[in-house]
């Protein structure tokens, strides 16, 4: 027995001016969340964009073709209740960042890593005065108080949507830096991708491409570039 599927209702999705921001309607109605609040983002353009996603649905609704109905939905019954919580759970991530671990050899890849990473590091530490210090191998090296709590201090300001996107962005690399850098346009996501495989794509160069592990990287970076989407939205 195939399992129920919620059918399309609607004969068109459109977007509504609400006091702290916009609806996405259907038939007029207001979209709500999957807890039955109605959904409201900040800009018309993020609301334009998921009435999209809603009008692109056929017969079933496939909620796996709209991430942006999820992320809206995310930032909004899970990220704004607990907007402390998953700032402290981010800002961890500059305390074991995948650019501060480097490789124990070859030459060549630590050369790799150096040319990719150092400029990063170089630029945290001017915009924000966090200075992290790159290691050799994986074990557990914390950085200094001062530097974890000057990138703690960067999430502050981001509202739950910002927040949601760079989520995505700083767990899907592993990196705050390089979340923190597309965040704030230093590198775009396509580039900040690259820079957050540098290992996984020196070991297919030296062993070959493994199809399991490609099409888990394809539909992570698909992802990866969808928070870019999501926080570009947010600006007009």
């Amino acid at each position: 027995m195939s399992a129920w599927k919620a059918k399309r209702f609607w004969k068109q999705a459109s977007v509504a001016e609400a006091e702290a921001g916009y609806t996405i309607t259907l038939d007029g109605r207001p979209v709500h969340t999957p807890m039955k609040t109605v959904l409201v983002v900040p800009t018309r353009a993020l609301a334009l964009a998921i009435a999209e996603e809603w009008e692109a649905q056929e017969d079933a609704i496939n909620p796996e073709t709209m991430p942006l109905t999820r992320a809206a939905n995310s930032a909004q019954e899970k990220v704004a209740p607990h907007l402390d919580a998953v700032r402290d759970m981010l800002a961890e991530y500059g305390d074991t960042d995948l650019i501060c671990y480097r490789a124990e050899g070859p030459e060549a890849l630590i050369a790799r890593q150096s040319e990719a990473w150092d400029p990063l590091l170089a630029w945290a530490a001017e915009a924000y005065g966090a200075r992290l210090i790159p290691v050799t191998g994986v074990m557990y090296h914390a950085q200094l108080p001062e530097a974890r709590a000057k990138l703690r201090a960067a999430l502050d300001g981001m509202d739950p949507f910002r927040l949601t996107g760079v989520h995505d962005l700083i767990t899907i690399s592993g990196s705050l830096i390089l979340g923190l850098a597309v965040a704030d346009r230093h590198l775009r996501a396509a580039d900040a991708w690259s820079l957050a495989r540098i290992d996984e794509a020196w070991q297919e160069e030296q062993w070959g491409e493994d199809s399991e592990a490609q099409d888990a990287a394809t539909r992570k970076r698909a992802d990866f570039l969808r928070a870019e989407r999501l926080l570009d939205l947010l600006e007009g």
